[in-house]
């Protein structure tokens, strides 16, 4: 389900400088050149949530519209509660808006797609599958030779560095190792969209910005589609092309900030004079909203 870029939320999309790859290449045309699978747009029109309740109905967001392009890394990030993980399941499919309409590659959804990974911030691993076994659980689901898949896995898995661990069970992988294999789960059957909802949210500092740093290569490897929810404005920053700010419940999309540092970006991101210019817009966006007050 792949389909070509949609038109850019505002008129400033990703810089020529946040699309660099390693070789001081565009990002795309590197991907290109490794036969790498090129992601779907998704576009949400005037999409709002209602959930009915006992005496009266939640409005969960409210007319949210707004475009990722084929091949974006774009972060979602606003306060708890304000709709960011219903908006991903819309645009998953698995579950429909009460009002406007979410696109995919082109394609009005009315049904869950399957083209699609998505990482949440439990692994939810099988306890009774190794780590390979649970990443190829996605190549029996969807029937894929599994002789191919295995091959393709331990690959995946040596990129990642969890390849020493293949035939461990989730008890005996660290957190963060348990969270690589579900990344791999979510990328094996090479999705066109990937859709990660606080993935990083539960590791400590150091773990977090390797597989922050793992991640961005992934990304410039495949240039997926990636819609990333967040809390933490470093990795909403040192990951996206661009960032969509949210507001408090019912969630909006108040702001959008394109990010314009080059790539592979550093682990850390202090390096980069600008970085705490960009940070300091979602934080002076979450000043003006009431979220923080400092």
């Amino acid at each position: 389900m792949s389909g070509a870029a949609g038109p850019a939320m505002s008129a400033a999309g990703p810089s020529q400088g946040a699309n660099r790859s390693p070789s001081g290449g565009s990002a795309a045309a590197n991907a290109a050149s490794v036969g790498a699978v090129l992601g779907a747009s998704i576009e949400g029109r005037g999409i709002t949530k209602r959930f009915p309740g006992r005496h009266k109905t939640f409005t969960a967001i409210e007319d949210v519209t707004f475009t990722i392009n084929a091949g974006e890394f774009v972060s979602l990030i606003g306060p708890s509660g304000c709709g960011k993980s219903t908006l991903m399941l819309i645009a998953a499919g698995l579950t429909l808006p009460t009002e406007g309409e979410i696109i995919v590659g082109g394609r009005r959804l009315e049904a869950p797609i399957t083209d699609v990974g998505i990482v949440f911030q439990d692994h939810l691993l099988l306890d009774f599958r190794t780590a390979i076994d649970n990443i190829l659980l996605q190549h029996q689901v969807r029937g894929l030779p599994l002789d191919k898949g295995r091959e393709d896995t331990l690959a995946l898995m040596q990129k990642i560095g969890i390849a020493h661990a293949s035939d461990r069970y989730p008890r005996q992988l660290s957190g963060g190792m348990r969270q690589r294999v579900s990344i791999a789960r979510a990328l094996i059957h090479q999705p066109s969209l990937l859709l990660m909802d606080e993935p990083l949210g539960a590791l400590d500092a150091i773990t977090r910005t390797q597989i922050r740093h793992d991640l961005e290569l992934l990304w410039l490897e495949t240039r997926k589609t990636v819609l990333f929810i967040t809390h933490s404005v470093e990795e909403a920053v040192g990951l996206s092309d661009r960032v969509l700010v949210m507001s408090p419940n019912p969630g909006r999309i108040v702001e959008e900030i394109v990010i314009d540092l080059p790539r592979p970006r550093p682990a850390h991101l202090g390096e980069y004079p600008t970085f705490n210019a960009y940070a300091e817009r979602i934080h002076d966006a979450f000043r003006r909203l009431g979220v923080i007050k400092y």
